[in-house]
């Protein structure tokens, strides 16, 4: 009997050698959480048995159990490197077809060749649909997605309008309409540009000369001239005056805009039939408003307070931002943001329950329950991290000492199965 138990003490001697090399292999391992060795005593006895003197059967590996403490957070340089602080697991598949999930605390992600988000090992980042204010439109494991990035956001969108506040100085030099030449700075009293965009999202300057009207003196001091141009060619403004066709304002003597003329004011088309400016094969009926929103003739500088349109060209992905909620957000060259999701994040009851499928993965199991899909930065699941990885939570110095015990544990037992083999030997030579 004693052979078998010095037996059973040199294979859990072993198992804890394996368990403490696995750890301290790990040390460095993104993600990784720590095993210990958990051993129980092998004791059996019959209903007769002398329990006074029964002595025990040796050594058994009862459970390898993983520790899932928080391992410390690392700060890098990639928004895709995302870290969990708090209790929770990232989703991940392992192609776009399958529901079969699996759950990581690694979150060295990064993006493939079809701009999906991926681990190293090329499963698919789970992430939840959200809604067009950014939460989510179903916390749900079933109805979780693959997160992708796309290089480009959406289709282009053709001005329609542009919206200005700006000074116009009260003291600006008036001078006669008719003698205006674009070219020609002293023949126009201020001048701003905005650039728009048609309909396949080619980009186009629009400029705007403001001349302080000395034809009107007699009438009105306080009235200026709006004529436009875009590509330097000029732009009529449906139902404006002169040549081309321009807007008049008219201010009060308190620098109020009190009128202007046409109202709304509106460009003729601007392709074929039109100012014959837009002949790329794009809409050549676009039109756009140009809208006032302040607009002042203070005795201060010219001045633009706002200047925007509603239009957008094909916007090339600049940047990528995640929350600690969990919320993905990419922005684009042409000003776009787009919510393409929000991390998904489970939670277990029994986390040493899980089982290890490697890669630093885990799968669900009976002794861990199910996955309880939840939303970061709610209850103990904690939040997300973007530019940060989860170091491995080993301690290399307890898992050192660990090994030493491990090796004379080892020692011991082979001293007890040396000595129980002499034995055997003495016996055996007893004639």
């Amino acid at each position: 009997m004693s052979f078998n138990i010095a037996l059973s003490g040199l294979n859990a001697s072993q198992k804890h050698l394996d368990v403490t090399a696995n750890n301290i292999a790990n040390v460095n391992t993104t993600g990784f959480k720590e095993s210990r060795a958990e051993f129980a005593d092998v004791y059996s006895s019959s209903v007769f048995a002398n329990a006074k003197t029964q002595v025990g059967n040796g050594v058994q590996t009862s459970a390898v159990t993983q520790q899932f403490h928080q391992g410390s957070l690392t700060t890098t340089n990639n928004a895709l490197d995302l870290a969990i602080k708090g209790e929770g697991f990232f989703v991940t598949s392992g192609d776009l077809t399958t529901q079969d999930r699996a759950y990581t605390r690694a979150g060295a992600f990064q993006v493939n060749d079809q701009g999906y988000v991926t681990t190293a090992q090329g499963s698919y980042l789970q992430v939840y649909q959200v809604n067009s204010d950014g939460t989510p439109k179903a916390v749900s494991l079933d109805s979780t997605t693959e997160l992708r990035i796309p290089d480009v956001a959406g289709k282009p969108t053709q001005t329609s309008k542009v919206t200005e506040s700006l000074n116009l100085p009260a003291d600006g030099k008036a001078m006669n309409p008719a003698s205006f030449d674009p070219t020609d700075s002293n023949t126009y009293t201020q001048s701003t540009s905005v650039v728009i965009y048609d309909s396949l999202g080619k980009s186009h300057t629009v400029s705007q000369y403001f001349i302080k009207d000395s034809t009107a003196a007699a009438v009105n001091p306080n009235t200026w001239r709006l004529i436009t141009y875009m590509d330097d060619q000029p732009v009529n403004l449906a139902g404006g005056t002169g040549t081309p066709a321009g807007a008049v304002l008219t201010f009060d003597t308190q620098g109020a805009l009190t009128s202007q003329v046409p109202d709304p004011i509106v460009t003729e088309q601007l392709g074929v039939g039109g100012a014959g400016i837009i002949n790329n094969g794009a809409d050549g009926t676009q039109t756009f408003q140009i809208d006032f929103g302040t607009v002042t003739q203070y005795a201060s500088a010219f001045e633009v307070n706002s200047l925007s349109q509603d239009g957008s060209t094909v916007g090339q992905l600049t940047k990528v931002n995640i929350g600690t909620n969990g919320l993905v957000k990419a922005t684009y060259s042409n000003g776009t943001t787009i919510d393409l999701g929000m991390v998904a994040i489970a939670k277990f009851s029994n986390p040493q329950g899980l089982t290890q499928i490697g890669d630093t993965s885990w799968k669900a199991s009976l002794d861990s329950g199910e996955a309880v899909p939840s939303q970061a930065g709610i209850g103990t699941v904690g939040t997300v991290r973007s530019s940060s990885l989860e170091s491995s939570n080993t301690n290399l110095s307890a898992q050192l000492v660990e090994l030493i015990a491990a090796q004379r544990n080892y020692q011991a037992n082979s001293r007890a199965l040396e000595v129980n083999s002499t034995l055997q030997q003495t016996i055996l030579q007893i004639r």
